[in-house]
């Protein structure tokens, strides 16, 4: 494995630098490896890995049109470039997770809860075998039995083996001679080899059986537990049949309580996602032997733009490289890239074959359906909680108030989205936040009525016309009262009024603490324009920009970049979710409702009462086609106008 990077001398240009940067790219070597970008400010913003470093690096550096629209702003920001050679690829997808779990760069998809989980290690080399907690997984040649979604649950389970199986819990040298056993063999909870009470091949017996109830095959341990009974009678000795009697009772009462809907033992990870804006929620299901034997959930950050199979790899990389070992069967919710390569790198960590698998039916579709819907409720219970920390929210509205240097918290937040598909059914949203937290009883709905689109969206336009309907009211309001030597008060009035948008004029009184609005410079100047107009620009405003979540401001030439895990951050964006999906819903119920029209329904004239005599009457649209003028002026409620229109418009 050989390493490089760039001369951290700064160039004295940018055109300087960009060509230091292409020179540096077409010496890359055509071999496996992984490569870091970083920007100006020598921060790891990317990396990644390559089975041919000097094609996969240069990919960054052609033309802007061929990118995607996140990996274009990276390409922008890229100032230096490191990388490191692997001997496989193999290798270089174990680095790449290393080294992302260690610098979480901003343009990766990003595990932002690392968790080592609990195992059961049973030293099977050792001559006196125990089973112990661990949460390092190694190649030591023990037996890891995991993973388990807490402490609580391990312990619980360590309990209910040693309750079962009499093997030692003590860690002294085992000689064979002590004088007499503790108190463990006499509560039958261990078999004694500290004073020879059992032989090496006996206490390893009991060994196995642990070991097969771990793996979830209770019956093999049943069966083996009775034959041993049946001997132990067969020979009189009833007091060892008794205890195995009750042992297989203990043994079967507890598998009982542990079945679940599976028919066969299984080894398994399910893995479902769930996605909203920047962040996603992974939940895990562990299935064991014949059992679930937990859950478990992670926080993923970095995921705009990303597509479902890139979010499960990038996350498969970081979860399996913390020392969790993988199961048999991994299932997830869609198709990966470089699946072949993620497989042999979790069969090397494993020892034995991995397969990584996503179901398409069946009971292991099931499984992964349910994994989802987990994750689903997770993420939304997550930001739940998130707005009912009185805590955060207060928090976060201090950083905004800091941040973007208002006059005091900013307790009404408003923000407007604008929502279209190729400039038809143009809407928009306004959602209101009060004190951090939705108040969905002030949202409201605006359809877009005076924008031209016959050439397509204009998200300026539109936002300009959806402050101006918001603002009119109390711009007229405030130029009577200054006109009469009336001072416009600074305390905002309580807002009424039903949720809909036939009443967008009541309750317009309410002035915010801040107002954004989804986008940018452009959208920034377009609202200001009209609030400016309106004298209203006092109230602060500012534009909200997807992909590097930038907040820009009216006065200012640079935007406001919030610390990723500020809280301040985190309420804006839930705001401009919010926003986004109150204006997603609006658009796609008039979209629906617009393709459930038939022609008649945009013929002007014929109404309810007109369409159902035409349709009683000739039973389709086909037949009206066919149909003369005078048949269907003769229909009930008809006129000779309105036929010749018909028959115009058919």
């Amino acid at each position: 494995m050989t390493t490089d990077a760039t001369d951290q001398t700064a160039p004295t240009s940018p055109e300087d630098a960009r060509a230091q940067l292409q020179a540096q790219v077409s010496a890359l070597p055509a071999r496996p490896g992984v490569y870091t970008f970083r920007d100006a400010n020598d921060r790891v913003i990317y990396i990644g890995k390559a089975a041919n470093l000097k094609s996969r690096v240069r990919s960054y550096f052609g033309s802007p049109r061929s990118l995607e629209g996140k990996t274009r702003v990276l390409a922008r920001r890229i100032a230096a470039l490191e990388y490191v050679t692997t001997h496989t690829e193999q290798d270089a997808l174990h680095l790449e997770a290393t080294l992302v779990k260690r610098h979480q760069p901003f343009f990766n998809v990003r595990l932002k809860d690392d968790k080592h989980y609990p195992y059961l290690k049973i030293d099977v080399d050792a001559p006196w075998p125990r089973v112990t907690i661990t949460r390092r997984v190694a190649k030591d040649g023990s037996r890891y039995f995991g993973p388990y979604a807490s402490a609580k649950s391990v312990r619980t389970t360590l309990d209910l083996v040693k309750k079962l199986f009499p093997w030692r819990s003590c860690d002294k040298v085992i000689t064979g001679s002590d004088p007499r056993p503790c108190l463990e063999y006499y509560i039958r909870r261990c078999i004694a080899p500290c004073t020879s009470f059992c032989t090496p091949d006996e206490y390893r017996e009991v060994i196995d059986q642990t070991m097969l109830f771990l793996e979830g095959k209770s019956e093999t341990v049943v069966k083996q537990l009775k034959t041993a009974m049946t001997d132990a009678a067969e020979e009189l000795n009833f007091e060892r049949a008794a205890q195995l009697r009750d042992q297989i009772s203990a043994v079967e009462q507890v598998t009982e309580t542990q079945l679940t809907a599976a028919t066969a033992a299984a080894e398994i990870d399910v893995f479902g996602l769930a996605v909203d804006g920047d962040e996603a929620v992974v939940q895990v299901l562990f299935i064991r032997g014949q059992k679930m034997a937990g859950s478990d959930h992670f926080t993923l950050a970095g995921v705009k733009e990303e597509t479902t199979g890139s979010v499960i790899a990038s996350f498969l990389r970081q979860h399996y490289e913390s020392g969790l070992q993988p199961p048999k069967l991994v299932l997830i919710p869609s198709e990966i890239d470089d699946l072949d390569l993620v497989q042999d790198w979790l069969t090397e960590k494993r020892g034995t074959r991995v397969e990584v698998r996503h179901p398409r039916r069946g009971d292991k579709r099931r499984l992964v359906e349910m994994a989802t819907e987990n994750a689903s409720e997770t993420l939304a219970m997550s930001r739940v909680r998130w707005l009912a920390d009185r805590g955060r929210t207060d928090a976060a509205l201090t950083e905004l108030e800091e941040a973007l240097s208002l006059p005091a918290p900013p307790n009404r937040i408003e923000c407007y989205d604008i929502s279209n598909t190729q400039g038809s059914n143009v809407v928009a949203s306004m959602v209101v936040f009060l004190e951090g937290r939705p108040a969905t009883s002030e949202y409201r709905r605006f359809r877009i009525k005076t924008v031209d689109t016959s050439e397509g969206p204009n998200d300026f336009a539109s936002m300009a016309e959806v402050i101006q309907r918001r603002f009119k009211r109390l711009g007229e309001e405030r130029r009577a009262e200054r006109a009469q030597g009336y001072v416009v008060p600074d305390e905002p009035q309580v807002a009424t009024g039903p949720e809909d948008e036939q009443s967008e004029s009541e309750g317009w009184g309410a002035i915010p603490d801040l107002v954004i609005v989804d986008g940018g410079k452009g959208q920034v100047s377009a609202a200001h324009d009209v609030m400016r107009n309106l004298a209203v620009d006092d109230i602060p405003l500012a534009g909200l920009a997807k992909r590097e979540e930038l907040l820009y401001l009216v006065d200012s030439s640079d935007p406001v970049r919030l610390d990723r895990r500020s809280q301040g951050l985190y309420l804006v964006q839930r705001i401009r979710d919010e926003a986004h999906r109150f204006a997603i819903s609006y658009h796609r119920r008039l979209r629906a409702r617009q393709s459930s029209q038939s022609t008649l329904d945009r013929i002007k004239g014929i109404g309810p009462r007109r369409k159902k005599s035409l349709l009683k009457k000739f039973g389709s649209l086909q037949a009206m086609r066919e149909a003369e003028v005078n048949d269907l002026a003769a229909t009930p409620g008809m006129t000779r106008r309105l036929a010749e229109q018909l028959k115009a418009e058919l």
